[in-house]
């Protein structure tokens, strides 16, 4: 017998999964600024060296708690559940890298699916199964445009109800997870919601993923990996905007709805990459600022960007572009994205040049190999 759950609680206690990754911590960063009251849990397993100063800032903030923990421990989610009376989860943590799942599928099988999971588990135990009864509450699950497959040139974009044909470990990994957040809802009647995002970039962009890794790669004078022809489509937003719309979610979205969030922009690979070469050249040749702290960098060294592309081996069941149809979350939420690419990426570039305390720290030697591993020219 399915369970009565209560409504999206007004006053929003969170824990927010995968706080330190890209994401999370600029949800974390972005829900803080603009909702200073309430109680707000980060929490990571700190995968990987650095991530942890993803949060810096936030630590003197009253209502800002952090805990290192594993979503598969459900004895310690629970207990941090109860500490702080959470009653919204904000789940973002996941493996999240396609290449990576290529190479060791486990680890997504173990995170996405089986953690995801814990996590149902705990919650439903908490807010639905203890002796008051339900309680409000919300479980917001964070999920991808990669779970409805890949689209041809003249296909229209994925809808919230285009059917699920993941063609990765990670897209098959995140499209379980999702099931079981709809299961956990139609079963039990756990008040949740799910929105799948298109690619997102900005600030603390782990940098084996591309836009960070031409702009760390320009910086050194290194190749600029291309996979394939480059002609790969996806549908860019930035991260802010992202953010957004999963606060209008938590305010009013509906329970046990799914939303699209895009960008409304779409971009091939190689398109991009010679954007972030541009924008480099054009931000070395108006501030000599850059080429004193970068003397490596192409544009220091009077070399064009764009000299540095090299095509490499393009990677196995690569989907060949992805859109979003974000019609519903404006129409039901009144989101649509606030930054336009240009500007976005002029961002994103002028971050990277201004942290490089921050990205030299997480690209210690197993990241060194992971790319020439992965990235090895034809």
């Amino acid at each position: 017998m399915t369970a009565t759950s209560s409504a999206s609680p007004a006053e929003k206690r969170l824990l927010v999964t995968g706080a330190a990754g890209f994401i999370g911590s600029n949800f974390c960063h972005y829900w803080l600024k603009n909702h200073p009251q309430g109680t707000l849990i980060a929490y990571d397993v700190l995968s990987y060296a650095g991530n942890r100063h993803n949060l810096d800032g936030l630590e003197t903030h009253p209502d800002f708690h952090f805990v290192q923990g594993d979503i598969n421990d459900a004895a310690l989610l629970e207990s941090s559940l109860r500490a702080h009376d959470i009653n919204v989860i904000v789940h973002f943590a996941a493996e999240s890298h396609v290449d990576r799942s290529i190479h060791d599928p486990d680890a997504f099988i173990q995170t996405n699916i089986v953690g995801t999971h814990t996590l149902l588990k705990v919650a439903k135990s908490l807010w639905l199964d203890g002796p008051e009864g339900p309680v409000p509450h919300r479980f917001h699950h964070i999920s991808t445009d990669e779970v409805y497959g890949t689209l041809g040139p003249q296909d229209p974009a994925f809808r919230e109800d285009t059917p699920y044909a993941p063609n990765s470990p990670y897209a098959a990994s995140k499209a379980g997870s999702d099931h079981l957040v709809r299961a956990y809802q139609h079963t039990y009647g756990l008040n949740t919601t799910t929105s799948n995002c298109s690619n997102n970039y900005g600030p603390y962009h782990f940098p084996e993923k591309l836009i960070p890794l031409i702009i760390v790669n320009i910086l050194h004078n290194k190749a600029l990996p291309i996979y394939g022809d480059g002609q790969q489509i996806r549908d860019w937003l930035y991260v802010e905007d992202h953010c957004r719309g999963i606060a209008a979610i938590l305010g009013e979205g509906r329970e046990g709805e799914s939303y699209n969030i895009g960008g409304c922009n779409e971009w091939a690979n190689i398109d991009i990459v010679q954007l972030v070469c541009r924008k480099m050249d054009a931000l070395f040749a108006g501030n000599p600022r850059w080429a004193e702290q970068y003397p490596q960098a192409a544009p220091a060294l009077g070399h064009r960007s764009e000299e540095l592309i090299q095509y490499v081996r393009d990677r196995p069941g690569h989907d060949r572009r992805y859109a979003i149809d974000a019609e519903k979350i404006t129409r039901e939420l009144a989101f649509a994205p606030a930054v336009d690419f240009p500007t976005g990426i002029q961002r994103t570039i002028l971050w990277y040049l201004e942290h490089p305390q921050w990205w030299q720290q997480v690209m210690d030697g197993s990241y060194r190999h992971w790319l020439d591993t992965q990235y090895g020219a034809e």
